[in-house]
This record gives C-alpha cells, sequence and structure tokens, in this order.
C-alpha cells in the first residue's frame, strides 16, 4: 500500500469512524459509521482523496474527461479529483485533465432546471464516485441522471465499501462501467482498532 493510501486510510479510520449502535440512511442498523466527509473536507484529507481518486483513474479508466457524482457526498472527490488533475497536468501535460460535475437529487424549479452542474458534454466519457457505498442507492441516482443527461458512465469509483451489497447492486444498473473501491469497511475497521492499540 502506497504512503498516500495508508495516511489516508488512517485519517478515515481516525477521523469519520465511529464504533456504536447507528441506522444508516437504508434503514439498516449497524455497530459501526463512517461519515467521510469529516475525512473530504479536511485539508490533508482531502487532498489524499483527490490524488488517490485521479490514480485510480488513470489507471483504470485513462480516457475519462470527467468525474462527478450525487451531493454532497460526492461533491469534495469531485473538486479534489478535478484539482490534482489540474497539478499534475502542470508537470505532466500527457496526462489528462479531469473535469468535475454534480447530480443534484432533484431538479432546479429556477433557471435551466438542469440535474447536472458543471460540465456537460454529450457522449462523454465520465466517472461516477462517492464516498461511502452500502446498498449503492445514492450512487446509481448518479449513474442514471448522468445516462438520463446524454454521458457515458465508464467507471465507479468509491471511497469506502461498506461490503453491504451495493457493489453487486451498482455493477447490475452500470454493467459495462466497472466498480473499484479504494478502501473496504473491513480496512478502516481494522485500521481503526490498530490505532487504538486494539486488536481487529
Amino acid at each position: 500500500m502506497s504512503d498516500n493510501r495508508i495516511d489516508l486510510l488512517n485519517l478515515i479510520a481516525t477521523l469519520s469512524f465511529r464504533l456504536g449502535d447507528f441506522t444508516l440512511a437504508s434503514g439498516q442498523k449497524s455497530d459501526y459509521y463512517i461519515d467521510c466527509r469529516t475525512t473530504t473536507l479536511h485539508a490533508e484529507g482531502g487532498r489524499l482523496s483527490g490524488l488517490l481518486m485521479y490514480d485510480l483513474i488513470r489507471q483504470y479508466f485513462p480516457h475519462a474527461d470527467a468525474v462527478g457524482g450525487l451531493t454532497m457526498g460526492a461533491d469534495p472527490l469531485v473538486s479534489n479529483t478535478a484539482s490534482a488533475s489540474a497539478w499534475n497536468h502542470l508537470h505532466h501535460k500527457h496526462d489528462p485533465l479531469i473535469h468535475g460535475f454534480l447530480v443534484r437529487k432533484a431538479e432546479k424549479t429556477h433557471g435551466t432546471g438542469r440535474r447536472l452542474e458543471g460540465f456537460h458534454k454529450l457522449g462523454a466519457h465520465v466517472v461516477i464516485v462517492d464516498d461511502v457505498c452500502t446498498t449503492g442507492g445514492s450512487t446509481i441516482t448518479a449513474i442514471e441522471a448522468t445516462k438520463e443527461s446524454g454521458m457515458n458512465v465508464i467507471g465507479v469509483l468509491c471511497l469506502v465499501d461498506r461490503e453491504q451489497g451495493g457493489r453487486a447492486n451498482i455493477e447490475a444498473a452500470a454493467p459495462h462501467a466497472p466498480f473499484h473501491a479504494l478502501f473496504t469497511a473491513t480496512d478502516v475497521r481494522a485500521a481503526h482498532l490498530s490505532l487504538k492499540g486494539e486488536q481487529p
């Protein structure tokens, strides 16, 4: 595991992971909760998540034009990934610029009434991102809205896969868009316990 991956995993384990008794957005009960926004909106956590998501895009989806996702879990990931691509492009002109877009949960009732904000180009190759995937509902909402806008979803990235069926649901909704998670909930739990000096 690279230094950046280890550092980001430890930040998520420290800032975003809590043990306890929780009810998730999906309605499921859980003995832990992961709120990745406390990491992705953290200065160093945001920088690292953007760099690592950009690395995954270059590795798996080198022809991607843009990255996007459902507000608001995806917002800092989209912004930081686009920024990471721009910083990288300064030094490596042959590496692609990755633009960003956000998917609203509902269409605007004013102005253009668009569901997507930011980058939009018919037929563009785009990657959908999310911070935490449980059942995959928010990711699938973003996939469907992006397809309806005329863009081509070529891949899906998740910061933390809770390993509760989301991957299978997302793969069923977008069979031609490979799914990759940077970490699993098992990874984060193990790091959390390790940092506290406990055995996983």
